[in-house]
């Protein structure tokens, strides 16, 4: 007999086949790597026990000037900051009606309220408050009338519908008496126009009705029918959001968290201020506010129509001048390659913007010019307006076939599960994938939507430290790294989590918890063998109840066979060795969570050390 040491290279590679990768990691789920060697990943639990409404593609956090911690959030639907454990409806307010504008009918029996407002201009699913309304007769009363409604339907460009509401939200049927409508007072405040919480593919020959538009041209979506994407940045205590292709607005701290953001070009003294805006934010050290996509000067005043390779920066700490003059920094820069700015991040003294096709750095120079810009690569596209990250050791980005780092240079990071994730991933939602770090682990990632799913359900992680990846299932459309708080901070179905809290999953089994190795040969791997122990070596995290792991073995006679298990074997932390039986020429090992164990959600974590196997030989048949 001999007892063999099983030591397998750290990181996942899918690049190869199960076989060819011997003395590695295959598959994995909910996995890193820790110094290299395998450990659980950490939990999450709620942030608060509110929720809100949208899907959240977009975090921001910062701390005002006395101290208080601010978090915004940027759903499809709405913007919201979080102060204490409250999420504060900032969401800017389009127009607001005269009075008597509005009027209201309803029908015996039925929810359903339509709404007469001439140009309302509003689409499905936007929000409106309405004030000043009296009873309409019957159940309808002031006080279902006016408080804030979400758009059931649009009927027509005059005229919508409501589903009738008490103040704790349940359903109100109008009776035979409900024949007002609402009084001579009603005030209707909308709401900017919601978005979408799913990209449609707007450009290119084929868009848009047969016929229509000139050859080679492409049809554009309006703000109203794309992807609703926030971009946010502080100016001090204050607060710049942009809802991409759409206006920048400003929220003023000291007004409190009850008031709602402004556009930018409101504000007293505002001259020339962009209108539109594909990204909003804010230069680190000289304090330029900088708009991406921005729509040009053309005269005396902005044209509104975005410019979708204009970079527009106002004057040095000024919330309103963008009209360059001698006198001032304010001006913008036209870049040259690609169609469309993605995207760009603030780092190391200089702004990276990225179009579909290359990478510019834009650094401050003063005045005359006040920035420069350098074409830095050509050839390295940014898949996602949310699609980079700054890390302590350089920016990293996912392209559409490649992941990159630039420290000074543009490198392509070697990826050993580069074909696992480019060819399943559905490109036609690309839009929606968010890069994010987690630094406590030396980690960046791409929480990215499978081939077969239009929302985002894995992520890929890349341990910049160690140089080695790995992947999961998990469900984040938005992710926050701790600094200004306490933990990361990542969304999922209107709730905010913390993250690397515990080992479980908001109080429950975190579930499908696995690494497979590939296959590895026992012995020479031409003869028979049989694996009788197990010799674990195992160490449990946060252990204060007693946990358990699975240790599977598998194993097959030849590589293009297909594996059976030969034991599941449970190992605690008292497991001083599990007797097995397997026979085979090859075997693989997967170390897997004991979901189904009765203190499976007694928030236990696991770190595999180095395994050791008793094996003996048993011949060529």
């Amino acid at each position: 007999m001999a007892i063999n040491k099983i030591n397998f290279k750290p990181g996942i590679m899918r690049e190869g086949t199960a076989y060819s990768n011997e003395g590695g990691w295959f598959d994995v789920n909910k996995v890193r790597f820790n110094a290299g060697l395998p450990q659980k990943i950490g939990g999450w639990q709620k942030d608060n026990l509110n929720t809100f409404l949208g899907t959240c593609r977009a975090l921001l956090s910062w701390v005002d000037l006395d101290g208080t911690k601010l978090l915004g959030l940027g759903t499809h639907l709405k913007y919201y900051i979080e102060e204490g454990a409250n999420f504060n409806d900032i969401t800017p307010i389009r127009s607001t009606t005269s009075a008597g504008d509005v009027t209201f009918s309803a029908t015996n029996g039925d929810a359903t309220i339509t709404v007469a407002d001439t140009a309302h201009g509003a689409v499905k699913n936007d929000f409106v408050t309405f004030s000043g309304a009296s009873s309409l007769g019957g159940n309808i009363t002031a006080a279902v009338l006016n408080q804030e409604y979400q758009i059931a339907s649009i009927v027509d460009a005059n005229s919508y519908t409501i589903e009738a509401k008490d103040t704790s939200g349940s359903t109100v049927t109008a009776n035979s008496s409900d024949s007002g409508n609402g009084g001579g007072s009603v005030v209707g405040a909308y709401q900017i126009n919601v978005g979408l919480d799913v990209y449609i593919q707007s450009s290119g020959f084929g868009s848009g009705t047969w016929g229509a538009g000139t050859w080679g041209g492409n049809t554009s979506l309006s703000i109203t029918n794309q992807l609703r994407l926030w971009t946010h940045d502080h100016f001090g205590e204050d607060l710049l959001i942009n809802a991409r292709g759409g206006s920048i607005y400003y929220w003023d701290k000291t007004n409190g968290v009850t008031t709602r953001a402004v556009q930018l070009s409101s504000l007293s003294g505002s001259n020339l201020t962009p209108t539109v805006g594909s990204q909003v934010l804010v230069s680190e050290t000289d304090r330029h506010i900088i708009i991406l996509g921005s729509d040009p000067i053309v005269g005396s005043s902005r044209s509104g129509v975005p410019d979708p390779m204009l970079v527009a920066f106002g004057d040095q700490e000024s919330l309103t001048e963008f009209e360059p003059l001698l006198t001032n920094t304010a001006g913008d820069l036209r870049l040259s390659e690609g169609s469309l700015i993605v995207g760009g991040v603030k780092s190391r003294q200089e702004v990276l913007i990225w179009t579909d096709t290359a990478l510019y750095s834009m650094q401050f120079i003063g005045p005359p010019f006040t920035f420069g810009l350098n074409l830095i690569n050509n050839a390295s596209g940014l898949i996602s307006p949310n699609g980079a990250v700054v890390a302590p050791n350089g920016v990293f980005w996912m392209g559409y076939d490649n992941f990159y780092v630039y420290n000074g240079s543009v490198q392509k990071i070697p990826c050993s599960v580069l074909s696992y994730v480019f060819d399943d991933i559905n490109s036609s939602q690309a839009f929606k994938f968010f890069a994010f770090t987690n630094n406590e682990f030396d980690e960046v990632g791409w929480f990215y939507c499978s081939a077969d799913s239009i929302e985002i359900d894995r992520y890929v992680v890349y341990d910049y430290a160690d140089r080695v990846w790995t992947y999961g299932q998990i469900s984040r459309t938005a992710w926050l790294d701790q600094g200004t708080v306490n933990y990361p901070r990542a969304v999922s179905n209107g709730i905010l989590y913390q993250h690397e809290f515990g080992y479980n999953d908001d109080g429950s089994p975190m579930t499908d918890v696995f690494i497979e190795s590939s296959d590895f040969d026992l012995g020479d791997g031409d003869n028979f063998a049989f694996i009788r122990r197990i010799i674990p070596d195992v160490r449990f995290l946060n252990n204060s109840s007693g946990g358990q792991v699975n240790i599977v073995l598998k194993t097959r006679n030849f590589p293009g066979e297909s594996l059976s298990t030969s034991s599941t074997n449970a190992i605690s932390s008292s497991t001083k060795q599990s007797h097995v039986r397997a026979r085979g020429r090859q075997a693989v090992i997967r170390l897997e969570s004991d979901d189904d164990d009765t203190n499976a959600n007694d928030d236990t974590g696991w770190r595999l050390g180095l395994l050791r196997m008793d094996i003996q030989g048993d011949g060529r048949r």
